[in-house]
């Protein structure tokens, strides 16, 4: 719903005695005077209002940001936005990096996917929005979602948020260290040497 507000602005004009005359067609006395005339225009202000349940602009729907969320709601590799782009130009060819990245930020947006800052300086997506925790592998560099109980992270948001002076709506962990597949393999080359 839209509220509309109504501003009154004044204007001034500059106008010479010679334009007055040709208005009015009056007899002004010969001597040059400026009048000023002051006219208030109304000037609407157009304020739109954010609520849950009624969104902010009508999102036209595009088959390749579909294409976008649907290869993030069917992976669960967090891919980088180049990964992204890679898959999605098998299906559609001309589709460029800067579209890709316009609709991921717009998703991230409009809460369809998350957007993961991973340590190793590159964001990754996830089409997993439910709240959940991340581990990020420091030795291979991939993240994985982690299956926590959420009343566990709601009671981490509690403990912070009496300590804290604001509301905190959501949080993000990211835990390091390194996978049982990359443990794995290092204990077959240490036993291999």
């Amino acid at each position: 719903m839209s509220t509309f507000y109504f501003v009154f602005h004044p204007l001034y004009f500059n106008i010479s005695h010679k334009k007055l005359k040709n208005y009015f067609k009056n007899s002004i006395d010969n001597r040059k005077k400026i009048y000023y005339i002051l006219i208030t225009v109304m000037i609407p202000i157009i304020v739109f209002e954010n609520r849950k349940e009624e969104p902010l602009a009508v999102l036209k729907y595009s088959r390749q940001r579909e294409s976008i969320k649907n290869y993030l709601s069917k992976t669960t590799e967090h891919p980088t936005a180049d990964t992204v782009y890679i898959h999605v130009k098998k299906e559609f060819p001309n589709i460029s990096l800067g579209t890709v990245y316009r609709n991921l930020n717009l998703l991230t947006d409009l809460g369809e996917i998350i957007k993961i800052p991973s340590p190793d300086g590159g964001d990754r997506f996830d089409g997993n929005v439910k709240p959940h925790n991340h581990f990020f592998c420091t030795c291979c560099g991939k993240i994985y979602d982690l299956d926590m109980d959420v009343n566990s992270v709601e009671q981490i948001n509690n403990s912070v948020s009496d300590s804290f002076d604001g509301i905190i709506e959501s949080s993000t962990t990211i835990f390091m260290g390194k996978c049982g597949n990359c443990i794995r393999e290092s204990q077959k080359i240490s036993e291999c040497v």
